[in-house]
């Protein structure tokens, strides 16, 4: 299994290909493990670091270390989400996701907000198949990773999601209006099949701007070098305040797959399902993120994740 290959330490490898312009197909070279958990746990600070010692206990059971000094001292950040697509979700259907965040401080907006365009699923070589380069001028980013989530309906398993993403600020998008599709997909070319008229607009999902307090945890070590920083997260929608749903997570970015070492990558493994043992009451199966603000309004859309 592809999912095996990872918890091996050998990162997924694809079949030699390339774009239509002869750039060869992106690598993965992120691998995310998301925990996705209910929103009712989280009501204040004090609540995020719960979770934390449920993260301590797995880390001692797993012998990993977890250094957390560092981030008992600070605050939550903030973070703004929006999403957007077409009236009948054209892009998720597709298992295409539109995105922008922006990062506030002390209640104001800080720096570039954030456009990330991905296509998501299941299947790697289709994920990579996918060219989500943007047609900008300016610069960009690829990521492509492997994301690691609880099964859909059962605890102390997982499964694996390919996000090929593209990110910028938006600073780098070209001028024009950027609601209209015809804008839209000549910024992302693999959005062109799906527009079906130059007047065609996208909006905001649901209507819905989602406000993210984000809490580090501390800092996850599982040996051979390979240490990374952890953070809970709570999503809600701004102005009401309505919890959505939370999430706990932490990821490795390499070069190359020997990087992730066997053993290390095995504690990894066994912590993850020891997170979802040891702290079932806290975890919401079956959905993710993205999903959640699709669904406010009932008549979920069909999703690939």
């Amino acid at each position: 299994m592809v999912a095996n290959a990872f918890w091996s330490g050998k990162a997924a490898s694809l079949n030699h290909g390339t774009y239509s312009d002869g750039h060869p197909l992106d690598e993965i070279h992120y691998l995310e493990c998301k925990l996705i958990l209910k929103p009712d746990r989280f009501t204040c600070v004090k609540d995020f670091h719960e979770y934390g010692n449920i993260v301590r206990q797995a880390a001692s059971e797993c012998n990993i270390g977890f250094l957390t000094k560092r981030a008992l001292q600070l605050k939550p950040r903030i973070r703004e989400v929006l999403f957007l697509d077409t009236a009948d979700f054209r892009f998720y259907n597709n298992a295409f996701i539109l995105r922008r965040r922006i990062t506030y401080e002390d209640g104001f907006p800080m720096g570039d907000p954030e456009i990330v365009f991905k296509f998501r699923h299941p299947d790697l070589e289709k994920a990579a198949a996918v060219d989500v380069r943007p047609t900008i001028a300016g610069s960009y980013q690829i990521k492509f990773k492997a994301e690691v989530l609880p099964l859909r309906d059962r605890l102390g398993g997982y499964r694996l999601l390919y996000s090929h993403n593209a990110q910028f600020g938006l600073s780098q998008a070209p001028e024009g209006d950027q609601t209209s599709m015809l804008t839209v997909a000549r910024m992302f070319p693999a959005l062109e099949a799906l527009k079906r008229s130059d007047a065609e607009r996208v909006d905001l999902v649901n209507q819905a701007i989602v406000e993210e307090v984000l809490q580090d945890l501390g800092t996850l070590d599982f040996g051979r070098g390979m240490m990374t920083d952890c953070d809970a997260a709570l999503w809600r929608t701004r102005g009401e305040h309505k919890s959505l749903i939370g999430e706990f997570s932490f990821q490795w970015k390499f070069k190359r797959g020997n990087e992730l070492h066997q053993k290390a990558i095995e504690r990894c493994r066994q912590f993850f399902i020891a997170l979802q043992k040891i702290g079932p009451d806290w975890v919401s199966l079956g959905t993710t993120k993205t999903a959640t603000v699709y669904r406010l309004k009932g008549n979920p859309p069909q999703a690939h994740e």
